[in-house]
């Protein structure tokens, strides 16, 4: 078994015992959500293989029809991938080249790498040239960073600049503010996994993205420090949101013994998180605070793009979106020089 299948398949049984029949929010939902942001948020990494509907039908006890549903909605929205013969695996993001694709262009170097030796330039000077032309050709993008809330997709976008291309611009929205921007204004959406089926809605001729989220050092840190006998609650803003979220706080603070789960609308949410000594709670929900009383502590359940993710998937799939978008402005540019004439 591989690292990737290993970590996945941990993550999954963190799920399946996230679960909570008694919740105000149904199985059904918490299924679908709990592997949409367990996708998202890197805790279900690309590649890994989920397990049958029959499999998980029966260690959820419920029917096989529901979870074949909830699989089938994900793939619909290009979060999974149906195998022939395999099963049901989590979609890279990255884009890709394909094998043969790959073969063509070794077979053509070697024959650019021949005709530079009869022209007198050995191959690190074809390199250099290569190199230098790449450069006068490379275009800057305007990039956009999506979130669910202002200041989290800041921060989002802060992580990300480091790895981002030099000259590129990079810009943020909300989801609320999505539909109020220029799509021509726009050459790609970086956006989480959970965002991209709303955001293509709404930008449907604009290239978007996805980028894999991770509870952030800080989440983490507070997580692993909370006494063990501390009674903790973590308040959900989403419905679809509440699952994960207790699976990650499992994860990253396996010693905390006693633990409950409220969502946002849930008739008993004051009285759950006055009896709590800690409350952990997900972004856009830090109106809260004003609730608490001076001896109870709270942290934000936050989440930064995962780096491993953006090194391997994110950059590689910009410049691949980099040679399409620069050949289409070519284009654009040729077409209105033939105008003129």
């Amino acid at each position: 078994m591989t690292e990737t299948q290993t970590q996945f398949d941990q993550a999954m049984d963190r799920i399946v015992d996230a679960i909570d029949r008694s919740s105000s929010v149904s199985v059904s939902v918490q299924l679908r959500g709990a592997l949409e942001f367990g996708i998202a948020s890197g805790d279900l990494p690309s590649g890994g293989r989920l397990p049958s509907v029959r499999s998980l039908a029966s260690r959820l006890g419920i029917s096989p029809v529901t979870v074949s549903t909830v699989y089938a909605a994900l793939q619909d929205i290009g979060h999974l991938e149906g195998r022939v013969g395999s099963g049901t695996f989590v979609k890279s993001m990255s884009v890709s080249a394909n094998a043969a694709k790959l073969r063509e262009l070794d077979m053509r170097i070697a024959d650019l790498v021949d005709y530079a030796r009869d022209c007198g330039v050995s191959p690190a000077e074809l390199a250099t040239r290569v190199s230098m032309t790449a450069n006068r050709t490379q275009g800057h993008l305007r990039l956009l960073v999506l979130g669910n809330f202002q200041e989290a997709t800041e921060a989002y976008a802060r992580a990300l600049k480091p790895h981002i291309a030099h000259g590129d611009a990079l810009s943020v929205a909300t989801i609320e503010t999505l539909a109020t921007l220029d799509p021509a204004t726009i050459d790609l959406v970086i956006s989480p996994r959970s965002l991209l089926k709303p955001a293509r809605e709404i930008l449907a001729d604009t290239p978007i993205t996805g980028v894999t989220l991770i509870p952030d050092e800080a989440t983490r840190v507070a997580l692993a420090a909370l006494p063990t006998d501390a009674e903790v609650v973590g308040y959900s803003y989403f419905d679809t949101f509440v699952t994960i979220m207790k699976a990650g706080i499992r994860r990253f603070g396996p010693h905390i013994t006693e633990l409950k789960m409220v969502v946002r609308g849930d008739a008993d949410a004051d009285a759950v998180i006055s009896g709590a000594d800690v409350l952990v709670y997900a972004t856009g929900s830090e109106y809260l605070l004003e609730t608490l009383r001076p001896e109870q502590r709270a942290f934000e359940y936050r989440h930064t793009p995962d780096i491993h993710s953006v090194r391997k998937e994110l950059v590689p799939t910009i410049e691949a979106y980099r040679t399409k978008i620069l050949k289409k402005r070519r284009g654009n540019v040729e077409n209105f020089r033939k105008q003129l004439v």
